[in-house]
């Protein structure tokens, strides 16, 4: 038994297996048909479920049949990865690529707005200039269906504890997690990506969370700094953008039940919902950009915060969406930035892009509103601190 089996990704002799009990296991393909027909579905689920389920099944195994490993898997993944982005997007750019060292392996900690478009989206860059794909970092709480963690363990996904309870449990799981993260990268010069903090930033605010800076720090060697054991790991931030969020009215309204001290409960499948519109829903135009590795003069983990969050924020993509939300503020010392935001879009119509928006907008609940304009509007006010004052 290897050391990390309980939360490494699965290998390729396991994917065979992994896949036939994905195409086998009822509740997944019930909940693909509740999405793909669901005026079908909800008329009388148990019926259409048993008439559709064995079609679906043979459209699985169809799909499937060429997959025998997690290169197959993800190569099919990629593939259409690029048509839903066709399909979904103006267009997406990816910068920085270039500065990668080949021979290097690194941690790209990014910012974080989609379950999985962000890991899937970062893949798509490095494959596009022929470099292995990334290990995923992704809590359990997401992998409370046997479905969900089969499929994400495919997709070269590692398992983050989150669900453990005792103290002593905890501080286990993260060193395990840090040691399965510095081998990955130091031994087996393999890249690994991870969200700056837990849970994707609904309100628009990209803060690195310096328990999670620490947690890098627990399998360090014993003399090593601290700012010794981040440069060992190739710490790259990256900065994602999209001038749409798919999910921004969901996020809003969880954002409002918080403000309200009302109950929010998450439906079962209430973020594998939030993976399927991260895909399929408009996005707009979408920025990746990979920023420079961090050196060694964080001596600690709120020294090493600062730097990620400097380049996250410097090199996050202000599209129309967020310079209008910040001008829709009314606490805004706004005529001193406009002109120079705006000129990032010399080419935009920018009345026809405050009409797009504010549709947008205008289409959720009142009282979500000035959350949602809040969230778009944050990374500018995040980008103009560096700006202002030297």
């Amino acid at each position: 038994m290897n050391e990390f089996d309980d939360i490494r990704p699965f290998q390729d002799s396991e994917v065979p297996d992994a896949l036939a009990r994905l195409i086998s296991d009822p509740e997944l393909l019930n909940l693909l048909l509740s999405r793909q027909f669901p005026l079908l579905y909800n008329v009388s689920p148990k019926l259409f479920s048993a008439v559709a389920r064995p079609f679906l099944r043979r459209h699985l195994h169809s799909l499937t049949k060429n997959v025998s490993t997690v290169s197959d898997f993800q190569s099919h993944m990629t593939s259409r990865l690029t048509e839903v982005l066709h399909r979904t997007t103006d267009n997406y750019e990816f910068s920085g690529l270039e500065h990668l060292d080949p021979d290097k392996a690194y941690l790209f900690m990014s910012n974080h707005r989609d379950i999985a478009l962000d890991p899937a989206i970062v893949n798509l860059g490095l494959v596009n200039i022929g470099r292995e794909t990334v290990r995923i970092a992704i809590g359990d709480n997401l992998l409370s269906k046997p479905f969900a963690s089969d499929l994400m363990r495919i997709n070269r996904s590692f398992i983050v504890k989150r669900s453990v309870k005792t103290r002593r449990d905890k501080l286990d799981a993260l060193k395990h997690l840090s040691k399965y993260i510095r081998q990955s990268i130091k031994q087996e010069s393999v890249c690994i990506w991870i969200a700056q903090a837990e849970g994707r930033a609904k309100d628009g605010v990209d803060k690195t969370d310096t328990a999670l800076l620490k947690m890098l720090a627990l399998s360090k060697d014993l003399d090593q700094s601290f700012a010794l054991a981040a440069r060992d790991l190739n710490i790259i931030p990256v900065a994602i953008s999209y001038e749409y969020d798919p999910c921004d009215s969901s996020k809003a309204r969880e954002l409002h039940h918080q403000k309200m001290e009302l109950n929010y409960t998450k439906d079962p499948f209430e973020d594998l919902d939030s993976i399927q519109k991260g895909f399929v829903d408009f996005k707009g135009r979408i920025s990746i950009t990979f920023g420079s590795p961090v050196d060694d003069k964080c001596d600690s983990a709120d020294q090493l915060a600062e730097e990620i969050d400097r380049q996250i924020h410097l090199n996050y993509k202000l599209f129309p969406t967020n310079i209008i939300a910040w001008r829709l503020q009314d606490n805004q010392p706004q005529d001193v930035h406009l002109a120079r935001l705006k000129n990032q879009w010399p080419d935009e119509d920018w009345h026809a892009a405050e009409i797009s928006f504010k549709t947008r907008i205008n289409r959720m609940p009142k009282a979500h509103r000035s959350i949602a304009i809040s969230a778009y509007a944050a990374p500018v006010v995040s980008q103009l601190r560096y700006l202002t004052d030297g």
